[in-house]
C-alpha cells in the first residue's frame, strides 16, 4: 500500500510545486521521501520534477521521473489527443506500485481534481487509484472559497480523505477562516509567494511554518 500525500489545486498555476517542495523540507528530515510528478503537459517549457529537484536540492534517485510528458501547457486530455499518445491510468498506478523500498511519496497532479485526463478518467480518478489522502493548494485570491469548497466537496464525493489546505498568496486570516468553517478542514498554513523562489527561502518558511501541528505526520508514517 502506498503511504504519502497527493498535492492537487484548486486551478492551474496556485502553487502545487512550491506546495509539494515544500513538503519535502518540512518532513524529509522525519520520514524518506520521494517525489513523483505521474502527468505533466507543456514540458517544453514547465518541468515540474526538475522544479521540485532546483527547490529541495534532490537528485535523480530522489524523484520518479517516469509518467507521462507532453507538449504544450493544455489540459491532459487534450495534449494527449494532440500528441497522439492517449493517456491510461492503470499503468501510472503500475509504475508507482512497483518502486520498492520504505519511501513515503509527495505526489503532484496536474491541474485541479476534476480536470480530464482522458475520455472517461479526470485527476480525481487517479487520485482515487492511488489511495492517498490530498493535500489541497489554493490561491488567496477572491473567488478561493467557493474554489476550495468546490474541490473539497469533489474529494468527499468520491471518499478521498482530505489531510488540509494551504493557502499559497498575501495572507487572508478571513477567508482561511471560512475555508475552515465550512470546509470542515485544516488550514495547514498561509505560503507567501517568494520572489524569487529559493530553496533557502523555501526551506527556512516551511521548517517554521507549514504545518506547526505536525498534523500530516499520520499520514507520512
Amino acid at each position: 500500500m502506498l503511504r504519502g500525500l497527493f498535492v492537487t489545486g484548486t486551478d492551474t498555476h496556485v502553487g502545487k510545486t512550491a506546495v509539494a517542495a515544500a513538503l519535502v523540507h518540512r518532513y524529509r528530515r522525519l520520514v524518506p521521501l520521494r517525489y513523483w510528478k505521474p502527468i505533466q503537459t507543456g514540458i517544453e517549457s514547465d518541468d515540474d520534477t526538475a522544479e521540485v529537484c532546483r527547490l529541495t536540492g534532490w537528485g535523480a534517485n530522489d524523484v520518479l521521473s517516469s509518467g507521462v510528458r507532453l507538449p504544450r501547457p493544455v489540459s491532459p486530455h487534450l495534449a494527449a489527443k494532440l500528441s497522439g499518445q492517449p493517456i491510461a491510468t492503470t499503468p501510472l498506478v503500475e509504475s508507482i506500485r512497483a518502486e520498492r523500498g520504505p519511501a513515503r511519496w509527495i505526489v503532484e497532479g496536474a491541474g485541479g481534481v476534476l480536470v480530464p485526463i482522458n475520455e472517461l478518467d479526470t485527476m480525481i480518478d487517479l487520485i482515487v487509484q492511488l489511495a492517498l489522502p490530498v493535500v489541497v493548494a489554493a490561491r488567496t485570491a477572491l473567488g478561493t472559497i467557493n474554489h476550495t469548497l468546490l474541490t473539497l466537496e469533489a474529494l468527499r464525493s468520491r471518499l478521498v480523505q482530505t489531510a488540509g489546505v494551504v493557502m499559497v498568496g498575501p495572507r487572508e486570516p478571513d477567508t482561511c477562516a471560512a475555508i475552515e468553517h465550512y470546509g470542515r478542514v485544516a488550514v495547514l498554513a498561509e505560503m507567501p509567494r517568494f520572489d524569487p523562489l529559493s530553496s533557502e527561502q523555501l526551506a527556512a518558511w516551511s521548517v517554521c511554518h507549514l504545518d506547526p501541528e505536525s498534523r500530516l505526520l499520520e499520514f507520512l508514517r
